[in-house]
């Protein structure tokens, strides 16, 4: 039996255990046991030895969340406590820490208080933790005792590592097989990840005895298995052997006489029974596959379909028996009978491969993550477990108890047996140690995580190990006294089945009963519609059909609609003051909010109907599950793709993709037109070529924001229902890509990373917004577990989730023991799947009693209201026949009985209790939830600004240097600056700005690129892609070397030849070489050098530069330009603005000859047909047109400044060579080879290093 726990005088030494129903105040009772040992409170009984500090007391729980959460907590309740033993505060009514202070005379209670204040500031150093946190912890601070090194990498993530094993264990032992062995091997198993698929399951479940059907396995080495299946396929081979000659006589019979069987067959046809001869084997389909079979000997679908044709195998109606004879007939029906006597594959080889699988990859899987001085989370508790059991066990485990005397372990129920046996090994549970304490804090009704691994069946053996030491906590905090009868009621009701309410109970022992709890109550009352709501309400769905059963989908999608209608209901009822909690002493009603209520689901599935039926009324819901990893969102599928596109932005089909994704917001119209315009194309490209070049440069979270902020991501989320969601959903992967980018090389490992976690999503939750605590609540139960809300609705309670043939590997338990002592039990693990029918019968067993714990857990988490879905539903597989009674609702209601329409409504009426209503499903409707109107918010106030803001601040770029006609120059407006200009993020972009304005005019963006019939750079086409595509040529030349790929001829080739292949210009391949060989060769014209691109040594292609700008008045560039360059000569005026900020370019190729330094920059304009038309007088043309000679000379003074910067004895006119501006089209020009060459006058530069100084200069 067990005792109701009195906080006051509850053992604090030995090891007691302590069971928590629902909401009876499990984290304030650790609390105030945590007070007690601080200050060492109690009598010789029940008293600590001493009083204690936080880091002498290890409290465990099972996640992160629940440890912060027990340290505040705890924290809370000491400052709380040190406050009233100061006499600061007064305590509250019931508060137990009353019989506390009553024991400390008033003399003492400002030491007490001391103690507590101490013991508050120092939490943050209190040993509470996880379970695989502390365990890392003792490996390290006990080293020497546990056998470990003192530095151990945690890995989160082995799946690279098993895979890696997997495939060393088939190279090892599979490779070898001969091919019959192999053939055997490959039907189970095909490939490494289907093996390590297989064998997870054993790695993880080392607690669990294998077996095939119910017989324990005993591993086997790989020799013996071969052996066995070579004996195997010796005999095999021999009926195969004896098979085929047979198949081949039959085949010959019925070839021999085709017509002959025709004659014969052809006045039976109206004798077949066409219940057995169906579509797939009509007789006279079969007839012609059957003599296409004796003619060709092909089999292909008709094996089993042959023996329909055997002798004494005619399928024939009721009052016809003579069956036809023939040879052929005969043959056909001695091979069935040989078919029959096929020798059966050995049952067991398969699971004994996996077994023995299994074991070598955990071995290996040990050995070098010791190697690697690595750890895994299930590592982290086997090495401990084994330091324990080892020969230093007994000094590492009291070296533990000395650190830790007293340990507390909450949510004990999730506990697996490895957790159990560290904790029992270190306290010696069953001893009852009284100079230590461990208290095992947990509820065994709510042991709902057994996919995880957590057992209840540990649970029970420390039940047995502190077997007079059990105590409970009696009083609900959560619910009104009518909901906490209620569910007491019903599950007093289950509890006298057979089995008990959670399937435990034998004969008269129950080491699981259901214990009724008292209720505190609570101070308002729930209203609806103007009354008092019942407590539970269950809404009954009426079967139909002739087996008066609900279908599946039926009951989901009606219950879906009529929760959801009803919701509204609620909710507009309380906009009229008609629903809400009204207070129990002052009558006043708070209404009804959407945040009060809570829908409990199983799967995703459930949550999608309900949250659909919600959206298409106007009512906002957050889903919230156990599972609801933000790699499971489209957004992470959307980041995918977006990352894709940036790395390879020249692959049309990814950038697709990318642009068609929901997270970046563009309209079909949007799209139509960027895929349709090839400028907007090359436009789009070029944009993702400088997301790369930024994420390769600032990493992949600068990127990511680039890319958000042009396309507007924020502003587009923000307008959809789930926008909000969406957004954060976004930034939250981009942080974490940005955090994981530190661990891995390069884009494509990135990449690879965030599709292997939309693969298998890990546990990155996805983070809470503030907005969604205003919404309704879909949360699964499991996720519940632990919370409490006002409302709950439960409409797909009756759903099931039967155990079938398609689990591979299952675990299941059986008990033994004498009547009336308590069970012990043992842990199987089927490895015979679905055939195993007595080990799932079993494990589905299991199935029912979890399900009822889940139960349990769901009708406790209301506050005040409680609704269920209730119908006699069909079986998935047959929805003729009624499947509730496998329900753990089912189950509560008959015992396990199946339940007929009827029958439920009896047991329900039998179940007739004040606050328990049931009720017809509410009438589904359309009507919307008409939320009140926010309140206006009042005017902001103004804030002046603490300091000043630089106005008219930007970065820009050659390419945002506009022109204009010359009567429309005037003053400069310095509110007309080029702030709202972009800047090029990357040289590739710079470049496509530019080649958008090469063509003849301005507009020329819109001109599709055109080829000419002539193969010659005069003919190859233009317009800013094929301009990029030069460029590129020569920056990977300038990279790779000019000289080296000069030499390199077929090297040349194959890049331009890959390059040309993605564009589809495999014409342009020879051209293209030709040209570039020739440029690279040539004697180029620059003033007073001849310049052979092969000969240069140094240089740097693509050289970004930034250099400030201070109020930079264009007019003023231009004039200096003018007066400079070109011998003055007219051309387009700059538009009058101001610089004021960082300039910034790209330019194509610095390069050093001779001791000076030149500018280079590739020019692709088509200035004619052929050659000629490059002489110098055209392409100063150019030139003066595309103010070509103002970039070259923001490009020299870049230039210069660097020099100067870096060159000692730096001169301009010593070592500043000029600007060589190459036009690629006109090498063939014999005069000018299509170089046109200025180097502007030593004043020029110097004046514009002053004017671009700006202020800084004057001040000087």
């Amino acid at each position: 039996m067990s005792a109701t726990l009195d906080a006051r005088t509850f053992p604090l030494r030995g090891s007691q255990l302590i069971e928590a129903s629902a909401g009876t105040g499990k984290t304030y009772t650790i609390a105030l046991l945590y007070v007690r040992l601080v200050l060492g409170h109690g009598d010789q009984s029940s008293a600590f030895t001493r009083p204690l500090l936080p880091p002498d007391i290890l409290v465990v729980t099972f996640t992160d969340a629940a440890s912060q959460e027990l340290r505040d907590r705890i924290r809370a309740r000491l400052s709380e406590a040190a406050d009233i033993f100061s006499g600061i505060r007064t305590l509250q009514e019931g508060d137990p820490l009353a019989f506390i202070l009553a024991d400390y005379p008033p003399d003492q209670r400002p030491v007490c208080a001391l103690k507590l204040q101490r013991a508050a500031e120092w939490m943050d150093e209190a040993a509470i933790s996880t379970i695989h946190s502390w365990c890392y912890r003792m490996l390290r601070e006990h080293a020497f005792d546990s056998n470990s090194l003192f530095t151990q990498a945690l890995v989160t993530d082995q799946s690279d590592l098993l895979t890696e094993i997997a495939e060393d264990y088939w190279r090892k032992f599979f490779y070898g097989m001969d091919q019959a062995a192999a053939g055997l091997l490959h039907s189970k198993v095909s490939s490494p990840d289907e093996l390590l698929e297989s064998v997870h399951p054993l790695l993880h479940k080392t607690d669990s005895v294998p077996v095939f059907r119910g017989v324990r396995l005993e591993p086997v080495s790989m020799p013996l298995l071969l052996q066995g299946a070579s004996e195997y396929l010796t005999v095999y081979a021999a009926w195969e052997a004896e098979r085929n000659a047979l198949e081949n006589k039959a085949r010959a019979a019925w070839a021999a006489d085709l017509a002959g069987i025709e004659t014969l067959l052809a006045p039976l046809w109206s004798q077949l029974n066409g219940q057995k001869y169906t579509s797939g084997i009509k007789p006279e389909i079969l007839l012609a596959q059957l003599q296409s079979w004796s003619v060709t000997g092909g089999r292909t679908g008709i094996d089993k379909k042959l023996f329909y044709f055997a002798e004494g195998n005619f399928q024939l109606k009721k009052g016809y028996s003579e069956q036809p004879q023939h040879r052929a007939f005969k043959l056909l029906a001695l091979l069935k009978e040989w078919e029959d006597r096929k020798p059966p594959e050995p049952e067991t080889f398969h699971a004994l491969v996996l077994l023995h699988a299994a074991q070598w990859i955990g071995d290996a899987l040990q050995q070098r993550l010791e190697q690697r001085a690595e750890l895994g989370f299930n590592e982290l508790l086997l090495r401990l477990d084994k330091a324990l059991a080892g020969e230093n066990g007994h000094h590492l485990a009291a070296a533990i108890r000395a650190q830790f005397p007293v340990a507390m372990i909450d949510e004990f129920q999730d506990t697996d047996p490895v957790q159990y046996r560290i904790f029992n090994r270190i306290y010696r549970v069953a001893s009852n140690d009284l100079q230590t304490a461990l208290v095992m804090i947990g509820d065994p009704k709510q042991a709902i995580y057994a996919f995880r691994g957590a057992d209840i069946y540990t649970y029970l053996q420390a039940r047995r190990d502190t077997a007079g030491r059990h105590y409970t906590l009696g009083i609900n905090h959560r619910s009104t006294a009518a909901a906490v009868n209620v569910v007491n009621h019903l599950f007093a009701f289950a509890e006298q089945h057979v089995q008990g309410a959670f399937r435990f109970k034998r004969d008269d022992h129950n080491p699981v009963p259901f214990l009724p709890v008292a209720a505190k109550g609570r101070g308002e009352t729930l209203i609806i519609d103007g009354v008092p709501a019942n407590a539970v309400t269950g809404w009954m769905m009426p079967g139909e059909g002739q087996g008066c059963v609900v279908g599946p989908p039926s009951y989901r999608h009606g219950m879906a609609e009529a929760a959801a209608s009803e919701i509204v209901r609620w909710l507009n009822l309380a906009r009229l003051g008609k629903a809400g909690f009204r207070d129990n002493t002052t009558q006043t009603l708070t209404a009804l909010k959407p945040a009060d209520i809570a829908i409990l689901v199983r799967t995703g599935k459930e949550a999608a109907l309900i949250r659909h039926a919600l959206g298409d009324r106007g009512v906002r819901s957050v889903y919230l599950s156990d599972k609801d990893s933000v790699f499971a969102s489209t957004q992470a599928r959307d980041m995918l793709y977006w990352l894709q596109a940036v790395a390879e932005p020249g692959n049309d089909r990814l950038l697709r993709t990318a642009l068609a994704t929901a997270a970046l917001g563009l309209s079909l119209a949007a799209l139509q037109n960027i895929l349709a315009d090839e400028a907007q194309w090359e436009i789009t490209v070029m944009r993702f070529r400088a997301y790369r070049e930024q994420w390769q440069k600032h990493g992949v979270l600068p990127m990511l924001y680039s890319l958000m902020r042009d396309y507007r991501v924020s502003a587009n989320a923000l307008h959809r229902a789930d926008g909000e969601r969406d957004l954060t959903n976004l930034l939250h992967i981009a942080e974490w890509l940005q955090q994981a980018s530190g661990q891995l090389d390069g884009e494509q490992a990135l990449i690879r990373h965030l599709a292997e976690q939309i693969a298998h999503p890990t546990e990155e939750q996805v983070l809470r917004l503030e907005s969604d605590a205003d919404l309704i609540k879909v949360v699964t139960i499991h996720k519940s577990k632990g919370l409490e809300y006002p409302l709950v609705l439960l409409p797909f309670i009756c759903s099931s989730r039967k155990l079938d043939g398609n689990t591979r590997v299952i675990t299941y338990h059986t008990a033994s023991g004498e009547t009336g002592a308590e069970m012990e039990y043992a842990s199987w693990m089927e490895l015979a799947g679905s055939s195993a029918k007595d080990s799932y019968a079993l494990a589905d067993h299991e199935r029912l009693s979890e399900d009822m714990r889940l139960l349990y857990v769901a009708l406790t988490r209301a506050r005040h209201g409680l609704w269920l879905g209730i119908a006699p539903l069909a079986a998935a597989s047959h929805h003729k026949k009624t499947a509730l009674h496998e329900s753990g609702l089912g189950y509560l209601l008959n015992g396990g009985a199946v339940l007929t329409e009827d029958t439920l409504q009896q047991q329900l009426a039998s179940l007739a209790i004040d606050g328990l209503a049931v009720e017809a499903v509410p009438v589904s409707n359309r009507d919307l939830y008409a939320p009140d109107t926010a309140v206006a918010l009042g005017s902001p106030r103004y804030m002046p600004p603490e300091r000043t803001i630089a106005e008219h601040w930007w970065i820009a770029s050659y390419s945002a240097l506009k022109t204009g006609a010359l009567d429309d120059v005037g003053e400069v407006d310095e509110g007309n600056s080029l702030a709202g200009l972009s800047d090029p993020e990357s040289s590739q972009q710079a470049t496509v700005d530019e080649e958008l304005g090469a063509e003849n005019t301005f507009d020329s963006v819109n001109v599709p690129a055109t080829f000419s019939a002539s193969l010659d750079m005069h003919g190859f086409p233009r317009g800013p892609t094929p301009g990029t595509f030069l460029h590129g040529l020569l920056e990977w030349g300038a990279q790779e070397g000019f000289a080296q790929v000069l030499a390199q001829h077929d090297a040349r080739k194959d890049f331009i030849a890959r390059c040309c292949n993605r564009r589809g210009w495999e014409k342009w391949i020879l051209p293209l070489d030709s040209w570039m060989q020739k440029l690279l060769g040539a004697a180029l014209p620059a003033g007073q050098h001849t310049i052979q691109l092969h000969t240069v040594q140094r240089c740097i292609p693509e050289m970004e530069f930034w250099f400030g700008s201070d109020m930079v008045n264009t007019v003023e560039l231009d004039r200096l330009v003018n007066e400079y360059t070109l011998n003055a000569m007219p051309r387009p005026q700059l538009l009058p603005n101001l610089l004021n900020g960082m300039l910034k370019g790209f330019i194509d190729l610095v390069f050093e000859f001779n001791g000076q330094y030149f500018v280079a920059d590739w020019k692709s304009n088509w200035l004619g047909t052929d050659a000629s038309a490059y002489t110098a007088d055209a392409m100063c043309d150019a030139v003066l047109e595309k103010r070509y000679e103002l970039q070259y000379t923001l490009y020299l003074l870049a230039l210069h400044r660097h020099l100067q910067d870096r060159l000692a004895d730096y001169d301009y006119d010593k070592h500043i060579g000029g600007a060589v501006y190459v036009f690629l089209r006109g090498i063939d020009n014999d005069i000018t080879r299509g170089i046109h060459f200025e180097k502007p006058a030593r004043a020029l530069i110097e004046s514009l290093d002053k004017l671009f100084a700006g202020s800084k200069e004057r001040a000087a």
